[in-house]
């Protein structure tokens, strides 16, 4: 087991920031030029060139600073390490949005160790928002320190979700959604499940759901999600995960997390 002090995971956290940092105004630069776009699982699901440089260049400044790192990246950049710490990144969390010129993505930089994200930063690069956090310290917007959202009712919460890249696999969460509809005051679906994660925590949305994430989707947003003091879930005993991670205030966290459960927003993870 690996333990790190408590200004070592300080450290962390303040590296996750300055690489959010640097890797937004890479790809802040790069959104005034022409993409050249790809799919990779689907013809929905897209990856730009962008998305690969700014990847590239995460996984360079970690090399360069923390050589016995490990690396798990979304476009394959990964790399095993002797440390006991585990970066997760995700270069362009919402690169559909990116391509299409909507101001709602980011990235995501989340460290861990043994499997427990201790920091990590969530940067959306047309905003220059920070979002940040680490284990035990608290969540920030900048400066500001995130109480998590407003206490609510089932039925006027406003939950944040978004839907997977399989034709099938959105037809059953669909479902889903329109029998969540009736019951809860509304839905969003803003395209980034890392910056979903962090509007709760901030109080944008009331409370977010989503099935069949990788980990650097959820990896950093979660945790500034739990430590703005948010309940954080996999549904039916479980924790958030990739199969489902669910969070919202701890008022309203009981019935949402029945209603998913109920509704089985956790089964629809699984292409046929």
């Amino acid at each position: 087991m690996t333990v790190l002090r408590p200004d070592e995971v300080f450290g962390l956290e303040q590296f996750a920031v300055e690489l959010a940092a640097g890797a937004g105004d890479l790809v802040a630069r790069a959104s005034h030029g022409e993409l050249q776009v790809s799919a990779k699982s689907t013809q929905t699901d897209l990856v730009t060139a962008v998305d690969r440089a700014s990847e590239q260049w995460l996984v360079e400044q970690i090399e360069k600073r923390r050589p016995g790192d490990a690396v798990l990246a979304e476009e394959g950049g990964g790399r095993h390490g002797t440390s006991g710490v585990r970066w997760v990144l995700d270069p362009i969390d919402g690169t559909v949005n990116f391509v299409l010129g909507l101001p709602q993505y980011a990235v995501s930089v989340a460290a861990e160790i043994d499997g427990v994200v201790v920091a990590g930063a969530v940067c959306n690069p047309v905003t220059k928002e920070m979002f940040h956090a680490r284990l035990g310290g608290g969540s920030y917007l900048g400066d500001a320190r995130l109480r998590g959202p407003r206490d609510v009712a089932l039925e006027r919460a406003v939950i944040g979700t978004g839907f997977g890249y399989g034709a099938a696999r959105r037809g059953r969460q669909a479902a889903v959604v329109a029998e969540l509809l009736a019951r809860i005051g509304d839905i969003r679906r803003q395209g980034s499940a890392a910056l979903d994660l962090c509007a709760v925590a901030c109080g944008r949305l009331d409370g977010y759901y989503e099935a069949g994430l990788s980990r650097w989707d959820f990896a950093a947003g979660a945790l500034v999600a739990s430590e703005a003091g948010c309940l954080t879930s996999g549904l039916r005993a479980r924790d958030a995960g990739e199969r489902m991670t669910a969070a919202c205030g701890p008022t309203l966290a009981p019935a949402l997390f029945a209603l998913l459960t109920e509704l089985g927003a956790d089964l629809v993870t699984d292409e046929p």
